[in-house]
């Protein structure tokens, strides 16, 4: 009888070693002070310690019996949610955020393994219900799965690690999630922009004009009122609602970078400091850079937190935009394989679960870059494999390998 064999996908581990092999280049380079020294004690060195953790948990976790992940995807999910929890309560303060454990020189960061958490058990439980999402009690529980870390996450004052938890929605619109609900979501996020800029009252006034406007043009099909204002209370009570969470729950300089960000306010008092020297790095880069640690914004320090949130200005600054487009490139193929690996699964979880992790890997890519540019707000995000900490590098790593292990032994599901 011929046994089942495993298809392991050697892309994915191929771009696993090469996006941790660039971070760790970009790290040295901005924190080396000379080729002759080698310090454990520093960020490059503490980032090899990382790497190294990262790929014995990725042996770990690929060898492990694939029936292991959707069997305990439910107790790791609350086990993460208490933790989620208690970090609020004992958790030590970085940046005016409470999301980290400290061990000594170490922290651990509970927020980015929810996401992994997060991802495991709305996989199976889609797949547990025959994916269908037009069922109202289905479609509660999978928001109500999304929402929970999410919101505890935003309690830890870390809107940067609860945002990616957005885009699951994504997957969910894979498996069946109505087009209306992406719909209100793209008009929710054009409302708070309109905010920004105008008054709620102005806002509410005008949705009050279209309302009347209408149901002049429904007159005739009266059954259709009962929706419409449905419609409209909705829409005022977000109005009204995210107003009042901008000016009074928003501390100032949080304010601030959005406003900048879209054009309301100058930055005369360098409130996007960081910005402003990340772009001015990248830009000064040209087409191929200007070597390994030859950048000038970068070493010497004018960028902040050039190894972690920031670290892809300098990849722009050291590599230029050769480089830049090439780390750019890998994370599409990265994302992209990940996406048609997942579609070419026949076993639902393993499916619905690949979607997830490829819809948080997109969301701290889009995000991350984006924030280097200018053209999104600052809030803290890491840019998967490459930049600086534990706590990020294992998690994706677990969220990769965990794939790479289900995919492999497919044909093993019965």
């Amino acid at each position: 009888m011929k046994k089942n064999k495993t298809h392991i996908d050697w892309t994915l581990i191929f771009l696993f070693f090469l996006l941790i092999s660039i971070g760790w280049i970009n790290i040295y380079s901005t924190t080396v002070e000379s080729f002759d020294s080698f310090n454990f004690n520093t960020s490059y060195g503490r980032q090899l310690i990382w790497i190294s953790s990262a790929i014995l948990l990725a042996i770990f976790t690929f060898v492990i019996n694939y029936r292991f992940f959707p069997g305990f995807a439910t107790p790791i999910y609350f086990i993460f949610i208490l933790l989620l929890l208690l970090v609020i309560v004992v958790g030590e303060s970085t940046k005016g955020a409470s999301s980290w454990f400290g061990f000594g020189s170490l922290g651990i960061q509970p927020a980015e393994f929810a996401k992994y958490a997060t991802c495991l058990l709305l996989a199976r439980y889609i797949a547990n219900n025959e994916c269908d999402l037009t069922k109202v009690k289905n479609l509660s529980v999978a928001i109500l799965i999304i929402v929970l870390p999410l919101f505890f996450i935003l309690l830890q004052n870390d809107t940067g690690s609860a945002l990616p938890f957005l885009f699951l929605f994504i997957a969910l619109y894979r498996e069946g999630l109505f087009s209306w609900i992406l719909i209100a979501g793209l008009t929710a996020i054009v409302l708070f922009i309109l905010l920004v800029f105008f008054k709620e009252w102005i806002i509410a006034a005008f949705i009050t004009f279209l309302l009347i406007w209408v149901l002049w043009l429904f007159r005739k099909k009266k059954r259709t009122y009962k929706g419409i204002l449905l419609i409209y209370a909705t829409i005022i009570i977000y109005i009204f609602t995210v107003d009042a969470i901008y000016t009074r729950v928003l501390k100032d300089y949080q304010r601030a970078r959005i406003e900048v960000l879209f054009g309301k306010i100058e930055d005369s008092k360098g409130i996007d400091y960081n910005v402003i020297q990340s772009k001015i790095a990248i830009g000064s880069g040209g087409l191929l850079g200007k070597g390994f640690r030859n950048g000038t914004q970068t070493n010497l320090n004018f960028v902040p937190e050039q190894s972690t949130d920031f670290i892809f200005c300098t990849i722009g600054e050291e590599w230029g935009f050769v480089g830049s487009s090439v780390v750019v490139l890998l994370y599409a193929w990265l994302i992209i394989h990940i996406f048609l690996r997942s579609e070419q699964q026949r076993v639902p979880f393993v499916r619905i679960y690949g979607y997830c992790i490829a819809c948080i890997f997109f969301a701290h890519f889009t995000i991350n870059i984006g924030m280097t540019l200018g053209i999104m707000p600052v809030i803290g995000i890491p840019l998967p494999f490459i930049s600086y900490g534990g706590s990020s590098l294992l998690a994706y790593t677990l969220m990769l390998f965990t794939f790479i292990n289900l995919d492999a032994k497919t044909n093993l599901w019965n």
